[in-house]
C-alpha cells in the first residue's frame, strides 16, 4: 500500500470530545417528547395494587374521619366549666361505642381515643392533666378550646381527591384508599418490553466457551432491572450474527412490546447489522451521546414501539438503562412526576475526567462519623468492569464541561435505591 497521505483519524469512543454527539440532556428531552404515556387502564383488587400508577383520581366517598373524635385517651368537657374547681363524670365513650347522652354544665365524660366527642364537649383534657376522685376530675391550667379534637372530615371531606392519578402507588396508599371502603383501584396498564442481546460471541449460561466466546451478562441485569421497576417483559434470547435473524427479531419484538431494547450490535463494525436492519424497518433518533460510558447508545422507533439500543459493554447497559430507559418507561407507565433522587456528597477521592462528554463514575455513598455524606470510587471506571457496578450504591455525575474533583469537593450523586 502506497502512504501518500495520513491516514485520517474519524470520531471514536477515544475520543473525549466529538461535536456530533448529543448531550445527555438533549437525549433526554427527545426521548421524552417521544413517549406518550399509555392511556390503558384495568381495575385491580386493592392487595394488587401495590407498585402500580394510578390510572384514576380516587375521591373520598365520605368525610375522613367520619365523625369528630378524639385524638387523645382523656376527658371530654367543655371548656367554659374548667373555671370550676372539679367536674362531674357522668359516663365514658369508648372508640366503636359511643356515649349515650349530652355533656351539661359542670360535667366531663372519660373518652379513648378515636371515639366520638358527646354532643356538648368542645375540648380533650389529657388524662396527665387529670386529678380523678371517684366521679369527680380536677383539671390542670392552660387547657384551650378545640384541643385534642379531630373534626369529621378534618383530612378529607366527601368528594375530595384522595391520590391524583399517575402516581406509583406505596404501601401508605394502600392504606389510604383501604380507609376509604374502596377495595379495588384503576390502574395503568403496565409497559411490555422485549429484549434480546445480539453477537455471534455471545453465549447463554451452560452453553460451552470456545476462543473468544464469553457469556451474556446483560440479558441478566435487564432482567433485574426491568423486575425491580415494575415491568412486564419478553427475554428473547441471544440473536447471532445474521441480518435475516436481527430482522424477524426486531419486527416480533415490535409486534408483542411497548419498547424493545437491544444490547450490542449498534455500532459501526463490519458485521453489526443492527444499524441496516434499523435503517429499513425503523426511525432512528439518535445514536450517539456525549457521556461516558454509554456513547453508542441509540434510540427511534420499530414500528408503533420504541426502540433503545444499548451499547455491549456490562457498565454500559446499566448506565444507559437506568439514565434513558428507566424514565421513559416511568413515564410510559403513566407516572409523569417520577425524577432519580439526587444529592450532594463530599468527594474522597480525586476523580479524573475531561471535559466534553458527562460522566456516570461508579462509587460508594455513605455517611462519615459525623453524619455528612461522602463517597468513595469505586476504582477502575471501565465500561466493562461489571464489579465497579457491584461494588457501588450510587453514580458520581460529573456534567458535561466539569475537569473531575479534587478531594473534598462536593459532587452530585444518584444513590441507585431511588432510581426504582
Amino acid at each position: 500500500m502506497k502512504a501518500e497521505q495520513p491516514v485520517s483519524r474519524l470520531p471514536s469512543c477515544d475520543d473525549e470530545y466529538d461535536p456530533s454527539l448529543i448531550p445527555v440532556e438533549t437525549a433526554l428531552e427527545k426521548i421524552a417528547a417521544a413517549v406518550d404515556p399509555i392511556a390503558h387502564t384495568e381495575v385491580v383488587a386493592l392487595r394488587e395494587g401495590l407498585d402500580r400508577v394510578l390510572g384514576a383520581d380516587i375521591r373520598s366517598p365520605e368525610n375522613v374521619p367520619n365523625h369528630t373524635n378524639s385524638a387523645m385517651d382523656g376527658y371530654a368537657v367543655r371548656v367554659a366549666d374548667l373555671e370550676n374547681e372539679t367536674l362531674k363524670v357522668i359516663g365514658t365513650s369508648w372508640a366503636g361505642k359511643a356515649f349515650d347522652g349530652t355533656i351539661s354544665a359542670n360535667q366531663a365524660v372519660r373518652i379513648m381515643t378515636g371515639a366520638v366527642i358527646p354532643e356538648g364537649a368542645d375540648s380533650i383534657v389529657i388524662q396527665e392533666h387529670v386529678e380523678r376522685e371517684g366521679d369527680l376530675i380536677r383539671v390542670a391550667p392552660g387547657q384551650r378550646q378545640g384541643q385534642h379534637v379531630r373534626k369529621a372530615g378534618e383530612d378529607l371531606a366527601a368528594g375530595d381527591v384522595a391520590l391524583t392519578a399517575g402516581r406509583r402507588l406505596l404501601a401508605s396508599d394502600l392504606g389510604l384508599i383501604a380507609s376509604l371502603g374502596i377495595g379495588e383501584v384503576p390502574v395503568t396498564r403496565r409497559p411490555r418490553v422485549a429484549f434480546f442481546s445480539n453477537g455471534d460471541e455471545l453465549r447463554s449460561i451452560g452453553q460451552p466457551l470456545a476462543v473468544g466466546d464469553v457469556y451474556d451478562s446483560n440479558r441478566y441485569t435487564l432482567h433485574g432491572m426491568l423486575t425491580r421497576s415494575g415491568m412486564a417483559f419478553n427475554d428473547l434470547g441471544v440473536v447471532p450474527d445474521d441480518r435475516d435473524r436481527i430482522k424477524d427479531t426486531f419486527l416480533r419484538a415490535a409486534d408483542i412490546a411497548d419498547v424493545v431494547i437491544t444490547s450490542a450490535g449498534a455500532s459501526v463494525g463490519d458485521a453489526d447489522f443492527v444499524k441496516d436492519v434499523l435503517d429499513e424497518i425503523g426511525d432512528v433518533n439518535f445514536w450517539k451521546i456525549a457521556m461516558k460510558p454509554g456513547r453508542p447508545l441509540s434510540f427511534g422507533k420499530v414500528g408503533n414501539s420504541l426502540f433503545f439500543g444499548l451499547p455491549g459493554n456490562p457498565v454500559s447497559v446499566m448506565v444507559t438503562f437506568y439514565q434513558f430507559v428507566l424514565p421513559a418507561l416511568r413515564r410510559l407507565s403513566g407516572e409523569l412526576a417520577w425524577a432519580p433522587l439526587r444529592l450532594m456528597a463530599r468527594t474522597q477521592d480525586r476523580l479524573k475526567k475531561m471535559p466534553g462528554r458527562t460522566e456516570f463514575q461508579r462509587a460508594a455513598l455513605f455517611q462519615d462519623e459525623n453524619g455528612e455524606l461522602v463517597v468513595s470510587t469505586t476504582g477502575d471506571q471501565g465500561s466493562g468492569i461489571l464489579s465497579s457496578m457491584t461494588q457501588a450504591n450510587c453514580f458520581v455525575i460529573l456534567p458535561i464541561d466539569s475537569a473531575g474533583a479534587q478531594p473534598g469537593e462536593q459532587v452530585m450523586v444518584e444513590p441507585f435505591a431511588g432510581l426504582v
